[in-house]
């Protein structure tokens, strides 16, 4: 049998991601890391030069995230990415304050505890890493890692899909809004204490208090995202 020349072998192998697919997680890969600043106002072919992606799967990968609300496509004029401020602040945790209030409620009921106490395990080790190494990069990440995970399970627990994927669309706002926010030791402890709290009235199946300790940290998250202490 001839063996396959690059000239006949298919560009994405069976099974690999679409290079659209690639193109959207480039292009906020890059965002977050901030090789781009929020706000930002640049041509396809710069994305282009930034993401290694050919010009077509990238025009794909814009017009999802135009649908996200990420960016904002110009014609003829360029790419102009969503810059945090105060409306976009107020909505996205205005969202969260619905959605994860009925579903805190279901994960207070029926979650799992084993998952309930490896959460709160992983919480207080980086209370502890906190007060040792203040925000190292690899604290930083894990805070990071921390928020997904805690919120992650108590959106999951709904199972529901729509919910799911709009929240993720949300997690990416959050992940915008905290470029510019400035976080200090006694900011992170916390934010990890609030977590806490809700994990610790979850375990205790109380769900007006797993509601009200989800909502004061909302209120205290908005306040510490929008710089007011």
């Amino acid at each position: 049998m001839q063996a396959m020349t690059t000239a006949n072998r298919p560009l994405v192998s069976p099974g690999a991601p679409r290079l659209s697919d690639v193109a959207y997680e480039r292009i906020l890969q890059i965002l977050f890391e901030r090789r781009l600043p929020a706000g930002a106002f640049v041509s396809q072919n710069e994305l282009v030069e930034l993401t290694g992606i050919p010009v077509a799967p990238l025009r794909d990968a814009l017009r999802v995230l135009e649908a996200d609300g990420i960016v904002t496509i110009r014609p003829r004029a360029g790419i102009e990415f969503v810059k945090p401020g105060l409306e976009l602040t107020r909505a996205t945790y205005q969202f969260r304050g619905i959605v994860e209030a009925a579903a805190v409620a279901i994960y207070a009921e029926t979650g799992d505890e084993i998952e309930m106490n490896e959460i709160e395990r992983r919480h207080r080790a980086a209370v502890e890493a906190v007060e040792r190494d203040g925000l190292s990069p690899a604290v930083r990440e894990d805070l990071e890692a921390l928020e997904t995970l805690l919120h992650g399970a108590i959106i999951a627990c709904v199972r529901n899909p729509l919910i799911e994927t709009s929240y993720r669309r949300i997690h990416n706002y959050l992940r915008i809004l905290r470029l510019d926010r400035k976080m200090t030791p006694p900011l992170a402890q916390r934010s990890l204490r609030e977590h806490i709290a809700i994990i610790e009235a979850c375990r205790r199946r109380n769900v007006p208090e797993a509601q009200a300790a989800l909502q004061t940290h909302f209120a205290n998250a908005m306040q510490r995202t929008m710089g007011l202490y």
